[in-house]
């Protein structure tokens, strides 16, 4: 694991992003762990995030792109601070793009806000969390309609490691049904290393209670492939 990836869980412990208990996701599953990427709220923080992202995206995907593409509503703020971090960090001048969850009617008018799509242009959408791929089934028809536009991959924070559809991952699946790369900053396992029986700012937030939990979710939940 890279020195950033495990400052990067400190990171989302510390803004209360990634939390440890019992809760329940969007889809009704009972989960022991839970991120919420809601909890970034300060500009400091943003700054950060984007920073963790460009340096993940740097990694995996290099320079050869043209546009980064979030899509709406948090992926608007990630798009632009990532954009500023590639920037900052790399001297990339990316543009960044969003779409519009009602189209507009008036001014420019569109279903895009930030830079329009053009042809031949090489794009990264970049997301929060790992999903079934709700959202990308609502994104790539909005790219895809702009013109001849080569989506490359996809970026998210966190990976869950769990089942799409079918056995495989969630984050796996996205990428072979759309001939995506996929990435992202840490996955859970990332998240089990850095933090099992390892005392963080004096606290334990997996212990072997913590852990087995985990590996119960996994065994109902987790990718078989």
């Amino acid at each position: 694991m890279e020195k950033y990836q495990e400052e990067f869980i400190q990171f989302m412990i510390d803004s209360e992003v990634l939390k440890f208990g019992d809760f329940v996701t969007k889809s009704g599953r009972n989960t022991p762990f839970f991120v919420n990427t809601g909890f970034y709220r300060t500009g400091q923080q943003l700054k950060r995030l984007g920073e963790y992202y460009a340096k993940t995206i740097h990694d995996k995907f290099g320079t050869d792109f043209d546009v980064l593409f979030g899509p709406a509503y948090k992926g608007i703020p990630l798009s632009v601070a990532t954009s500023i971090a590639l920037h900052d960090l790399y001297g990339m001048d990316v543009r960044y793009c969003s779409n519009r969850k009602e189209a507009k009617d008036h001014g420019e008018g569109g279903v895009l806000l930030g830079s329009p799509i053009n042809d031949g242009d090489r794009v990264v959408i970049i997301e929060d969390v790992t999903t079934a791929g709700t959202s990308i089934k609502e994104t790539m028809p909005i790219i895809k309609a702009q013109g001849d536009v080569l989506v490359l991959g996809l970026v998210v924070s966190v990976d869950r490691m769990e089942r799409g559809q079918g056995k495989k991952g969630a984050l796996e699946e996205i990428g072979e049904t759309y001939g995506l790369k996929t990435a992202s900053i840490v996955t859970m396992a990332d998240v089990v290393e850095a933090l099992y029986n390892k005392p963080y700012q004096g606290k334990t937030y997996i212990g072997d209670t913590e852990k087995a939990a985990i590996d119960a979710y996994y065994e109902k939940y987790g990718a078989k492939e």
